[in-house]
């Protein structure tokens, strides 16, 4: 009980604004709910897209509370670039509030999805699912590099239809971002390889490593709030059930995430003798100057914690 009373008292921090258009050579406006979405917008427009970023660094989508001036930025903005799920389902409210009718790009249907929690793939092409923003599905697609790449094409075509200027340029630029994030999958896989497969399980906050783990052959043991949304509670049954698997599976380290209180964790963890890891980068990317202020940079930094934590620092290694 003294665990989960260290659960209520978690909440997620929130960063400075840190909206970023590109100048003034820009074409475009473009609206993009996560920090993930944002990036993969910058780094296929290039200096013709004035990316306007909703979340900023180290805000917990979750339990997001849009702003008056996150209404204005959709009104004024061309395309509409939303990751899906239940992670951004408040986009849906200043949509209506802001009378837009710019096209909007659901990213989460260009994507292999997973079902939530099961592991079990949810196809994009599913075509009687094409209206629920993917709210079935778990929404932390971007965890698997491969579905970063789709990602990237369903952006660049968006970009190209608003833009039909600008086609060249965005084909390049998405072709060298997909080669980096092609090495990024590999390097990862081999990292990974590096942990004793006996080792390789995984509890972290909350279910946002499932595509992770499902893409390189992780264990996912457990949750320490067992949602896809951080705005769930755990019980005390929950806890006791994961302090069981943890001590059963000899998990070696329980990983925090970057944007939410580690206390719980850390309660966990004199409970179990598990290490606490370093945090991971899991709803939200992180500050510039952060070892997640890319998404590149994020799933670099998630892969050197994950090695280093469940080797118990016997090995090391950054993609």
């Amino acid at each position: 009980m003294a665990i989960v009373a260290v659960a209520a008292a978690m909440a997620s921090g929130c960063g400075d604004d840190t909206s970023s258009p590109s100048g003034g050579d820009a074409t475009v406006t473009a609206v993009a709910t996560t920090t993930q979405v944002a990036d993969f917008l910058r780094q296929v427009g290039g200096e013709r897209v004035d990316v306007r970023q909703l979340l900023q660094p180290n805000s917990d989508p979750h339990g997001y509370e849009p702003r008056p001036s996150d209404a204005a930025a959709v009104a004024e903005a061309d395309v509409v670039m939303r990751s899906g799920g239940d992670l951004d389902g408040w986009l849906d409210g200043l949509l209506e509030s802001a009378g837009t009718d710019a096209p909007q790009v659901e990213l989460i249907q260009a994507v292999e999805r997973i079902d939530g929690g099961t592991g079990q793939s949810a196809h994009a092409e599913e075509e009687d699912h094409a209206h629920d923003h993917g709210e079935s599905a778990d929404p932390h697609w971007w965890q698997d590099p491969r579905n970063a790449v789709a990602a990237v094409l369903a952006i660049r075509d968006a970009l190209i239809a608003a833009d039909p200027d600008g086609r060249a340029e965005y084909i390049t630029n998405a072709r060298a971002y997909n080669r980096t994030l092609h090495r990024l999958d590999r390097a990862v896989a081999a990292c990974i390889g590096e942990i004793p497969p006996a080792r390789r399980k995984l509890v972290t906050t909350h279910d946002a490593l499932g595509y992770y783990a499902d893409r390189y052959g992780i264990e996912v043991v457990g949750a320490l709030i067992p949602s896809q949304s951080t705005a769930a509670q755990p019980s005390a049954g929950d806890v006791d059930e994961l302090v069981d698997q943890i001590e059963h599976e000899r998990v070696a380290a329980i990983f925090p995430e970057s944007s939410i209180d580690p206390r719980l964790e850390r309660a966990v963890s004199r409970e179990t003798g598990a290490k606490v890891g370093e945090a991971l980068w899991a709803d939200t990317l992180g500050a510039k100057g952060s070892g997640g202020a890319t998404y590149v940079e994020s799933i670099r930094s998630n892969t050197a914690a994950l090695v280093e934590g469940l080797t118990g620092g016997a090995k090391r290694c950054r993609p």
